[in-house]
C-alpha cells in the first residue's frame, strides 16, 4: 500500500488513520484456524499492554524507526503468534505516526520466523498524561511536573494507546471522552476532603482516555471501547487513585448501560449519552483491577464483570500462569483468584493479578479465549520470560467471538 493511498482523518482531539482492507490468517500452532474468507464471522479481538512507553519524549518513535529494537520485535511477534484481528496496544507512547513506524517496522515484517501481520487501519488519539493540569493535584504545594498532569506522566502521551484492526474503523463515528471532568460523573467516588475545589473544578476522569472506536466487520459494527484506568496505587489513604480507577471503570459500566445511567456522559464533541441499546461492544484494555486480589477498590472490576450487558461465560486462562504461580509463591499463594485468570506478572506486593480484559457484549456469543503466557518448557515462553522482562510484564489477552447475522 502505497503513502498515496492514506488517509489521514484528524479533529482538535482525535487522530485516525485509515488504510486499505487485508486479511491475515491464524496459525493452528496459535489457536483455532478460521478462514481467508471475508467478512469473517468469526472475530479475535485482543489487548496488550505491551509496555511500550519510554521516558523522554520521541524515545519510542526512535526504536521504532530502526526496526532493531528487541521489545518491539518481540511485541510484534507476540501479536503475529496470536494473530487478533483487532488489537488495542496499552503503554504505546502517542506521537502522529507512531502507529505507522511500529506497523510498518515491526507487525509487517516475520519476527523470529512468525508470519507478518497486515493492519490496514489504525487509530491513535492524544492521551491525558503529561498534559499539564495547571493545579497542585498531588498536594506538595507545588504546581508542575508528572503528579500535577491531568493523568500521571513525564511528558504529553507518555503511556499512550493505540487500537490496530484489520477491519475498517469508522473515523467519523469515533468518540472520545479525554475531558470529561470527574466531577460530572454523578456520585463520584473522588476524595473531594483532599483534593482543593480548584483542582475539583478541572480534574478530569480518565488517567489516558476513553475512546469508542466503532470497527465495521462486513454490514456489522463492534464498538471497541478501550481505556486504561490509573493504577490503584501511589497515593496515601485518600486513595484517590483507586477511587479514580474505580470511576473510570464505572464509565464503561454506565456508557453500556440503560439511556437513563448513561444521560451524564458528554464526548470531546459535545455529544451526550451512551452507547445506544442493542449496539454490538467489546471492553478491552488493561483495567489495573483484578475481582479478588490485589489494591483495587471492592467491586471495582465486577461493575463490568457482573454487568447484564457483559458476557463473561468463557474467562481467558493459560497454563503459564498457573505454573509462575506455583514457581513465585510467596503472595500468590495467598491470592483468593485463580491463577489461570492471572495476566500480569507482578512483584510482591501485589503478585500477579488478572487486569487485562477483553470483554464482549452479550449479544456477541464467545468461541475461545486465552492468554498469551507460555509455559516454561514452551519454546514462546522467551517472549514472556521472567523479571526482567524481555516484552512487558502484562500478557497479551484474546477473546473469539461469533457476531450474528443481520436479519
Amino acid at each position: 500500500m502505497t503513502s498515496a493511498a492514506r488517509r489521514t482523518i484528524a479533529t482538535t482531539s482525535t487522530l485516525a488513520l485509515v488504510f486499505g482492507l487485508g486479511a491475515a490468517a491464524l496459525p493452528a500452532a496459535a489457536g483455532p484456524e478460521r478462514g481467508q474468507g471475508e467478512p469473517d464471522l468469526d472475530v479475535r479481538f485482543a489487548t496488550f499492554n505491551a509496555s511500550l512507553n519510554r521516558f523522554n519524549d520521541g524515545d519510542l518513535a526512535r526504536d521504532l524507526s530502526t526496526g532493531e529494537n528487541l521489545q518491539a520485535q518481540n511485541v510484534a511477534e507476540t501479536i503475529q503468534r496470536t494473530r487478533p484481528d483487532v488489537v488495542l496496544v496499552n503503554e504505546f507512547d502517542y506521537a502522529a505516526g507512531n502507529e505507522d513506524l511500529f506497523r510498518d517496522n515491526y507487525l509487517e515484517v516475520p519476527q523470529n520466523g512468525a508470519e507478518a501481520i497486515d493492519y490496514p487501519y489504525a487509530y491513535i488519539a492524544p492521551s491525558n498524561t503529561g498534559i499539564p493540569s495547571g493545579v497542585d493535584l498531588n498536594g506538595d504545594r507545588t504546581v508542575g511536573g508528572p503528579d500535577d498532569a491531568f493523568g500521571f506522566g513525564y511528558f504529553p502521551g507518555q503511556y499512550g494507546m493505540v487500537v490496530y484492526s484489520r477491519y475498517p474503523i469508522d473515523a467519523d463515528e469515533v468518540r472520545t471522552f479525554q475531558t470529561f471532568r470527574w466531577a460530572d460523573m454523578p456520585g463520584n467516588l473522588m476524595p473531594t476532603d483532599y483534593y482543593s475545589q480548584e483542582a475539583q473544578e478541572v480534574l478530569r476522569l480518565s488517567s489516558k482516555s476513553h475512546w469508542d472506536v466503532p470497527v465495521e466487520v462486513g454490514n456489522r459494527t463492534v464498538h471497541v471501547l478501550a481505556a486504561h484506568p490509573t493504577p490503584p496505587t501511589f497515593d496515601g489513604p485518600e486513595d484517590r487513585n483507586g477511587r479514580r480507577n474505580h470511576d473510570e471503570i464505572r464509565f464503561w459500566a454506565d456508557y453500556v448501560g440503560s439511556p437513563k445511567q448513561s444521560a451524564y456522559i458528554y464526548d470531546d464533541e459535545g455529544q451526550r449519552g451512551g452507547l445506544k441499546p442493542g449496539e454490538r461492544f467489546v471492553v478491552v484494555g488493561d483495567y489495573n483491577a483484578d475481582p479478588h486480589d490485589g489494591d483495587s477498590l471492592n467491586g471495582a472490576i465486577d461493575q463490568l464483570l457482573d454487568h447484564p450487558r457483559v458476557n463473561t461465560t468463557v474467562a481467558p486462562a493459560s497454563e503459564g500462569g498457573v505454573e509462575q504461580a506455583l514457581l513465585q509463591g510467596g503472595v500468590n499463594l495467598e491470592h483468593r483468584g485463580d491463577p489461570a485468570f492471572d495476566t500480569a506478572d507482578f512483584s510482591e506486593p501485589p503478585g500477579n493479578l488478572r487486569v487485562d480484559y477483553v470483554l464482549p457484549g452479550r449479544s456477541l456469543k464467545i468461541e475461545d479465549a486465552g492468554v498469551f503466557w507460555p509455559t516454561s518448557d514452551d519454546p514462546l515462553f522467551r517472549l514472556v520470560g521472567t523479571y526482567p522482562f524481555p516484552t512487558s510484564d502484562h500478557r497479551l489477552v484474546w477473546v473469539d467471538v461469533r457476531l450474528p447475522h443481520r436479519r
